[in-house]
């Protein structure tokens, strides 16, 4: 210990042997203890002691083992009195023996040094005193003694994880003691080589969190002395963050980002590798599948794949919203609703399939009233709707375009879309640049060849573009497909960031239920109920939702009277909004009601209704259920009729009147200054074609107009120029595939019977029906 810090240390701070040898000289002497010390300190205006404050020392010695020394050393302590002073005074006094007794007998001249080694190396530290008197040393770990450490290095061979912490020595010279510095021991546990630098050794890993999870993150470096630390986010140093481990309780949305640690010595600064910390709010998905145009060929795939998709990424804890068949108008609004679930930290999803075509780097969307031919007035600019998106500050934004890229001669509109510049976008696009993707003709029920990829890729814990490359592997080996179209990925993600990242609300709790009461009102269901009739009758009325604007209802009979010797009851009078078709109603299979994505899932013996395009509801849903009945004791065979009017308000879609008129035209924005995403090259598995994402309709021209070889492409089978696919039993047959007629407005084209629909009994369609049926929204019994 220096001399300027010896004298600045206070009297109270005295070691109890230094003090108690103190008070036995003062106690002893008469001309030079402790009353002649009373005096000089009464005469120092800083620490003056007073005539009541020395009689009160003397009152000591009647004490037993009282000290009238200590009483007064203990008063100058309380006044500020140093031992710097105290040297003075006894300098004054002439108390050479008490004066002695403030000077250490030992002095440490090499401080232990904190360090920091690799587990399994050898640990010295050193501590070396000299004195008047032999020096002995007793090192501790914290308060306990190390055993048989008594001499001045401390040698631990090999060290252990268990070793560290931190250390002192404690210097013994006659009846004094000393302590030396704390010595910190920082022990990691890594087999890197060392060379004798400072060497980082333990790297922080990435992490993907819970709004309110803990963070820690980790890093080592070895180095003689200790390295210190300082931890930066986002190339910014984080406050009071200068340990080895950062450890941040309940975290926020807003600290994510990017973490790395600067690691500095005397002589040196290193950084350690820059890690991702994501912290996911809520992840929200649009889905749009257009298959039956007014005006233009009649598509077959968007349907089974929008389905499969939403039940995927419903696994992935997403909202889902899921529409079929949308008009301008719809789209636009759907659209806006979709902004409204967006918010600071979101994944925003957006997937479309169905017709659509791109000029000048803005990709559009075709609804399914658009004329012929459309322009961009008639469609959806999918630029904009990102624009859109980007105000929202979403962290992620995924776009997956199942439609063709050909350039659309009628429309000579030349306006881009300035967008931000964010490393936050996925481009993933059915086919390359000026580029048509297909759909396989055939007479099942199947995925298109990108979904048929896409789900078994989608639940992966990669980073999307990862995911998006090996469903574009996958597809390179598609024979059916191979050199017509593949997997184009654009993209400015910077960040690793998956769609199974974890999430909880980020923002508050009030905006959080806000949004989520926004999502529900598009999937609330029905409940079910039983209608009692006057004959003694009771129905059981229930709903089961297909799609977010398709809604199943069935009807069964619970009971009836035992003199009822025929009982049926069917639905009707429908709001004409709906355009249900009477043949398609009240059919005793759902396939014959078009129904077949939830046929195995849905109660049997039942009569079954299928009613798409509930956004174009404007009132509430009334409808008729209808009982017919004959008994045994009538003679007439003509069966008695008995009515109820049930109201079940306006289901799922419907309670977001996207029928309205466009509440904005925010589709529609263009700007003058061209824009796109940043982007990398198409991936290339060979020299003659490259990757894209899979399938879409026909590029946006009359289609009447189109040579043969624009329609289909002959590979065996006419490869249909649209969205669709068919299972693998097909690709083996191909020249057993044809082509179908097209959807109806309703669904897939009516059948008289079970037998006769065309379902696929491949393993990958009962592993599509499966996951379907897990994550159905039917209503209990």
């Amino acid at each position: 210990m220096s001399d300027s810090l010896e004298r600045s240390t206070k009297i109270n701070s005295l070691k109890e042997p230094v003090v108690k040898r103190l008070c036995e000289v003062l106690d002893k002497s008469s001309t030079k203890g402790w009353r002649k010390l009373g005096e000089i300190v009464g005469n120092d205006r800083r620490f003056k002691v007073s005539s009541d404050d020395m009689e009160m020392c003397s009152l000591k010695v009647l004490e037993l083992e009282g000290s009238p020394s200590l009483m007064l050393l203990r008063l100058m302590g309380e006044r500020g009195c140093t031992t710097g002073h105290l040297m003075d005074y006894l300098q004054t006094l002439g108390n050479s023996e008490a004066l002695q007794c403030l000077k250490p007998p030992g002095r440490i001249l090499i401080q232990p040094q904190s360090v920091s080694i690799i587990c399994g190396h050898n640990l010295r530290l050193s501590c070396h005193a000299v004195g008047k008197s032999p020096v002995q040393y007793q090192w501790f770990k914290s308060k306990e003694e190390v055993p048989n450490s008594f001499s001045p290095d401390l040698v631990i061979s090999p060290v252990q994880m268990k070793d560290a912490g931190f250390y002192i020595c404690r210097v013994n010279c006659g009846d004094a003691f000393e302590f030396s510095h704390w010595a910190q021991v920082d022990v990691l546990n890594s087999y890197h080589f060392l060379d004798g630098r400072q060497k980082v050794v333990i790297q922080p890993q990435s992490q993907r969190l819970h709004v309110g999870e803990d963070l820690q993150l980790e890093c080592g470096a070895v180095g003689r002395p200790i390295p210190r630390y300082q931890w930066h986010r986002n190339g910014v140093p984080i406050p009071n963050s200068t340990k080895r481990k950062l450890m941040i309780p309940h975290v926020m949305q807003e600290q994510q980002g990017r973490y790395r640690c600067e690691i500095s010595s005397s002589s040196e600064r290193m950084w350690t590798n820059e890690v991702d910390v994501v912290i996911a709010t809520d992840k929200v998905a649009l889905l749009i599948g257009n298959l039956s145009y007014q005006n233009h060929p009649q598509l077959k795939a968007p349907m089974v794949d929008v389905y499969d998709l939403t039940n995927l990424l419903r696994q992935l804890n997403f909202k889902v919203v899921s529409l079929l068949d949308l008009t301008e108008s719809e789209m636009r609004n759907a659209v806006d609703e979709f902004l409204l679930l967006l918010h600071k930290g979101v994944y925003g999803l957006l997937y479309y399939a169905g017709h659509g075509y791109e000029n000048y780097g803005n990709s559009f969307m075709v609804p399914v009233d658009a004329p012929n031919p459309y322009r961009s007035a008639n469609c959806l600019c999918v630029q904009s709707i990102l624009k859109l998106m980007q105000e929202k500050e979403t962290d992620l934004n995924v776009f997956l375009l199942d439609m063709c890229r050909k350039r659309n001669i009628h429309d000579d509109s030349t306006s881009n879309v300035v967008l931000r510049v964010t490393a936050n976008i996925v481009f993933g696009y059915a086919t390359c640049q000026d580029a048509e993707a297909f759909e396989l003709s055939s007479t099942g029920f199947t995925n298109g060849v990108f979904v048929k990829f896409l789900k078994k890729r989608l639940l992966d814990d990669e980073k999307i573009t990862v995911v998006l490359d090996r469903v574009a592997e996958d597809m390179g080996q598609f024979d059916a497909t191979k050199g017509k179209q593949a997997l184009e990925i654009r993209s400015s993600l910077s960040e690793r960031r998956a769609l199974t990242d974890p999430i909880l609300p980020g923002d508050s709790a009030d905006l959080a239920h806000a949004h989520s009461r926004q999502w529900a009102k598009a999937h609330e269901l029905p409940e079910s109920m039983c209608l009692n009739f006057d004959c003694g009758a009771q129905i059981k009325l229930g709903f089961a939702a297909e799609f977010s604007n398709v809604l199943v209802i069935y009807t069964h009979i619970v009971k009836k009277p035992t003199d009822m010797s025929f009982c049926q009851a069917h639905v009707t009078d429908f709001s004409q909004d709906l355009d249900v078709d009477p043949k398609l109603m009240n059919r005793e299979t759902p396939e014959e009601t078009g129904i077949y994505l939830l046929s195995s899932s849905l109660p049997q013996h039942c009569l079954y209704t299928r009613l798409s395009s509930l956004q174009k509801l404007r009132e509430e849903l009334v409808f008729t259920v209808c009982l017919q009945g004959t008994f045994t004791a009538m003679d007439d065979d003509h069966p008695i009729h008995w009515t109820k009017s049930v109201n079940i308000g306006k289901p799922l879609i419907a309670r977001l009147d996207l029928h309205r008129a466009m509440r904005r035209n925010s589709c529609l924005q263009t700007c003058l200054m061209p824009h796109s995403p940043s982007h990398s090259p198409c991936h290339s598995p060979g020299p003659e074609h490259r990757h894209h994402l899979y399938h879409g309709s026909h590029q946006a021209q009359d289609y009447n107009r189109l040579s043969p070889q624009h329609r289909y492409l002959d590979i065996g089978e006419h490869l249909q120029g649209a969205v669709g696919g068919c299972g693998d039993i097909y690709y083996e047959n191909l020249s057993q595939c044809r082509y179908d007629p097209p959807y109806t407005s309703g669904g897939l084209s009516s059948s008289p019977g079970r037998l006769s629909i065309p379902i696929e009994t491949t393993d990958d369609i009962n592993e599509l029906q499966t996951v379907f049926i897990n994550s159905l929204q039917l209503q209990p019994q």
